[in-house]
């Protein structure tokens, strides 16, 4: 009897029906997980099924709670590899992942994360007691959050639908305009795209994520939750529009890059409504012919979340051209992107633009996109441009995701809202809950985004220079932002070079540390972490090349780390050395010496800091670097050869501890004019082809790059869907070369299997640029599917023995084949419940004998099969008791499932047989 190595468990099956037909009732016909059901010998977890069989197998897991629709994907993994992003049901529990035939037997260690946290996980204690505030730092000169001397004007645009690039449904164009009243001259513009939330309410609790809204809804109006940094925006002389993308909401979960590039698209088609605008004002909307005509050459784009994103990508798409079957914009571009502001976002692709300043608020209270991977948006850009543009990280302690978006804040929105940071009402979180002293209200947290947004502004549309320190890792604070607490680093700008832990550098004392790697001897946390670190987000592969830091750990005072470069670097003209450094969340008063050595073995000591780590508890990505400066001119006076410095050394003045150096740079003061450079741009696509029927052939992943001239350096992961394991290698890239070149083998035959993804990856490392990152060969299956046919084994059987069917097929095939039976009405009397052991009904259904009733009565009673790849036959077994009721033959029935509605399959294959009585 095959009971299911491949656990063909019925509400795997229909909870796939659930997302369509609310109507289906599925939780209580779901069977327990037992012990031995597995996929080959490893039992699956609670809460996952395996459903759909031959040639689609679907990996289902059904959460206990509601997931809400938000910005972070949801991802399956099998211990540090990436699986794939499920598609979600429409019932808020249910996220269902299509397998290949080759990858479902080998599911090992399954989890579910999103956004850094795991969901499949219960929650643990947070911190032990009540972390605390750091002081609040001195004031800064200029603050951007008071209010300018504009009035302002609010008012709303909608223009036709368009359609984009693989999404079947059209995308509105529609905006909401402030702009200041009575301002002369043209105006610098301000572009704000909301993330992914929900699309379409009814009332207080109603929701979908469906496009478009169904009759009797309304769109959520996320495009109108930045109103207040609009004014604000407004009220200092700035146009501002805020545009809706409910459409690419509804419709991004089956994109692979989660809707970037249909989100660019969306930004340029209106820049590009702008530019007409700007050329012609009497052409616009009544908002906008009521506004001062835009400057178009000062762009300012915030994105929140996935729309943080989607701006990235815009920038990067004014600059280099996208593919134009990939692209839903294809004219001139008309505007000139000075800088964006990326709050909470999104960064599936790890693919910062280099050249073009950004400023990335970081929630410390995210519980959507909770490991902070936006830190990516920094950190990411070290070495792969010119270094001119500002690259600047604004941590925001107890913030969350959604009350940067008013829309998105319950008692504020329009539609049904809530908090993202989830607590657990046994473990309430000791930084994030809702009555903890470190976190934010909805209202302080919004000021303080508004500022901070008004700042990116004033710095890279007007250039003031001022605003700068309130970005850069000064450690200065905007007065309207409190009484948040907001700490800033930032790379570029006027820093010059310095020690890389990527650059090529040796560390005695302390440990090269990977970013990302399962082992936790080579990873930088390795274990005994107590939440997470934004920069050391994971991307869709279990171990990543490239990414390091320096890891200390101490157990006596005076313990030196060093840090040698291969080539000396120059620190001359520099006024302090900036050290990005981090130490564990709540700890206190860590001090550290800092020395500089340089070529002719000059050693001298800067000075001493101490660090303080981030409110943080195990929920929360707190271990985030603070910038810390120690002068240099004094070491210059001293002898030290500020032009050929070869190491760096940190000494511990603290009995014991832990500290991780992300980078040092010699910095200078000042904001530089960027230089935009015209990098190689590589956007690797997707190709689909049949299999065959016989003989080998060979294909090639569509990798195209673009550019003006130059070269640049891009590493290329390839993922071997047998064993899902990954190999990098580096690739120098020129505009119209072939050099990335990935064969793959298809092998024909006339055998049924799944369709197969070869993917591949790639991201930059120097000098190059990155579109769309994801791409490969998916390889179809076109052979038919098999006859299944079922035969009595043993139809007819006295009380005490089973009954027995074979499940045959008309030939073996690549792939496992699962069938799914119903018990059905039968000829009377029929087979109950207390004619079956009733261990088995519980195991099998769930259900108890009593009361007495037919098995056509047992709700939730299935039988199913599985035959194994390259087999052609299993059987199904069901056990009966022997009793001393004397009683004439009964019956018995099952009927097969249709796997696509949950119901009994018209003309489908049946189990029938008969029980007699055995006295």
């Amino acid at each position: 009897m095959v009971r299911a190595r491949r656990i063909w468990v019925t509400a795997a099956a229909l909870l796939a029906v659930a997302g369509a037909s609310p109507g289906v009732a599925v939780a209580h016909s779901q069977p327990p997980a037992r012990p031995g059901l597995s996929t080959g010998d490893t039992p699956l977890p609670p809460g996952w099924r395996l459903a759909g069989g031959g040639s689609a197998p679907q990996l289902v897991w059904r959460s206990r709670k509601p997931v809400p629709m938000g910005d972070a994907r949801v991802e399956f993994r099998a211990g540090e590899e990436l699986l794939g992003v499920p598609r979600p049901a429409a019932d808020g529990h249910t996220f269902r992942l299509p397998l290949d035939g080759r990858r479902a037997t080998g599911l090992r260690g399954l989890e579910v994360w999103s956004g850094g946290r795991r969901l499949d996980a219960a929650e643990t204690a947070g911190a032990a007691s009540a972390p605390r505030l750091p002081a609040p730092l001195p004031a800064n000169g200029v603050d951007p959050g008071k209010p300018g001397a504009y009035r302002t004007k609010t008012g709303e645009y909608g223009l036709k639908s368009v359609r984009l690039p693989s999404f079947s449904k059209p995308v509105e164009m529609r905006a909401v305009v402030v702009a200041p009243v009575g301002a002369t001259g043209r105006r610098p513009l301000a572009l704000f795209l909301h993330g992914r939330h929900y699309t379409c309410y009814k009332g207080r609790n109603d929701t979908s994520g469906t496009w478009p809204c169904p009759a009797g809804t309304k769109p959520v109006p996320s495009h109108r939750g930045y109103l207040r940094d609009q004014k604000l925006l407004a009220s200092q002389g700035y146009v501002t529009v805020s545009i809706s993308a409910n459409g690419i909401n509804g419709q991004d979960f089956a994109a692979e890059d989660g809707g970037a590039q249909a989100r660019s698209s969306l930004v340029r088609l209106h820049l590009a409504r702008w530019a007409d605008w700007a050329e012609h004002p009497g052409t616009g909307p009544k908002v906008v012919r009521e506004a001062p005509r835009a400057d178009l050459s000062r762009v300012l784009l915030v994105g929140h979340s996935r729309g943080g994103e989607g701006v990235n990508r815009a920038a990067l798409d004014s600059l280099a051209a996208p593919p134009a079957e990939q692209d839903g914009y294809h004219g001139p571009v008309r505007w000139t992107i000075r800088g964006t502001v990326l709050i909470g976002p999104t960064v599936f692709g790890q693919n910062p633009v280099p050249d073009v300043p950004s400023v990335t608020i970081l929630p410390g209270c995210d519980g959507d996109v909770s490991d902070l991977q936006g830190e990516v948006y920094v950190d990411g850009t070290r070495g792969v441009g010119n270094g001119t543009a500002l690259h600047s990280a604004v941590y925001v302690i107890g913030a969350n995701h959604n009350f940067f978006n008013s829309e998105w804040t319950p008692g504020q929105a329009a539609a049904p809202a809530e908090d993202d940071f989830y607590d657990e009402p046994q473990h309430p979180d000791k930084v994030c809950g809702k009555r903890a002293a470190t976190r934010l209200t909805a209202d302080r947290q919004h000021r303080a985004g508004s500022t901070y947004i008004a700042a990116a502004a004033r710095l890279f549309l007007a250039g003031d220079d001022r605003v700068r320190p309130l970005l850069d890792g000064s450690g200065k604070r905007a007065p309207s932002a409190d009484p948040a607490r907001v700490l800033t680093h930032a790379v570029g700008a006027r820093r010059s070079a310095g020690f890389l832990p990527d650059g090529g550098v040796s560390v005695t004392g302390g440990k090269l540390c990977a970013a990302v790697d399962p082992s936790p001897a080579k990873a930088c946390l390795g274990q005994g972490a107590k939440g997470a670190s934004p920069h050391f987000a994971q991307w869709e592969i279990g171990r990543e090349a490239g990414r390091h830091a320096i890891a200390l750990h101490w157990t006596r005072t005076g313990t030196p780390a060093r840090v040698t470069v291969r080539k000396p670097v120059s620190l001359s003209g520099a006024k302090a050395l900036a050290l990005r450094l981090f130490v564990p969340p709540n700890s206190k008063g860590t001090q550290l010496d800092v020395a500089l050595t340089d070529t002719a073995g000059k050693k001298t000591k800067l000075g001493r800091v101490t660090l303080d780590g981030l409110p943080g508890s195990k929920r929360t990505a707190s271990y985030w670097a603070r910038e810390i400066r120690v002068p240099l001119p004094a070491a210059g006076r001293a002898g030290l050869d500020l032009g050929s410095v070869k190491s760096l050394e940190l000494t511990s003045r603290s009995s014991s501890g832990r500290a991780w150096l992300m980078d040092a740079w010699g910095w200078r003061p000042g904001t530089p004019a960027v230089r935009t450079e015209a990098l190689p741009r590589v956007d690797i696509g997707r190709t689909t082809v049949d299999e065959g029927d016989s003989g080998v052939r060979t294909y090639r992943v569509p990798a195209r790059v673009t550019g003006r001239g130059g070269s640049g350096q891009v590493r290329v992961y390839v993922i071997d869907p047998a064993t899902g394991k990954t190999t990098d290698r580096l690739v120098t890239v020129r505009p119209g070369g072939q050099d990335i070149d990935v064969p793959v083998e298809v092998k024909g035959n006339t055998r049924y299997g799944t369709d197969v993804s070869y993917d591949v990856l790639v991201k930059a490392v120097r000098g190059a640029v990155v579109g769309s990152y994801r791409g490969g060969i998916t390889v179809h299956d076109d052979d038919p599917a098999p006859t299944m046919t079922v035969t009595p084994v043993a139809g007819k059987v006295t009380e005490g023995q089973s009954l027995k069917w074979r499940v045959s097929l008309s030939e073996a095939v690549d792939v496992d084949m699962g069938v799914l039976f119903a018990a059905a009405p039968a000829t009377a009397p029929e087979v109950s419940t207390k004619d079956v052991p009733a261990s088995w009904l519980r195991e099998t259904s769930g259900e108890k004998p009593d009361p007495e009733r037919p098995l056509s009565k047992v709700n939730g009673l299935y039988l199913w099969a599985d035959i194994p790849a390259g087999r052609t036959r299993a059987d199904i077994a069901l056990p009966t008791v022997k009793d001393r009721v004397r009683e004439s033959a009964e019956s018995v029935r099952f009927r097969q499932v249709d796997l696509e509605t949950g119901e009994p399959r018209t003309g489908g294959l049946e189990l029938t047989g008969s029980v007699l009585n055995a006295s």
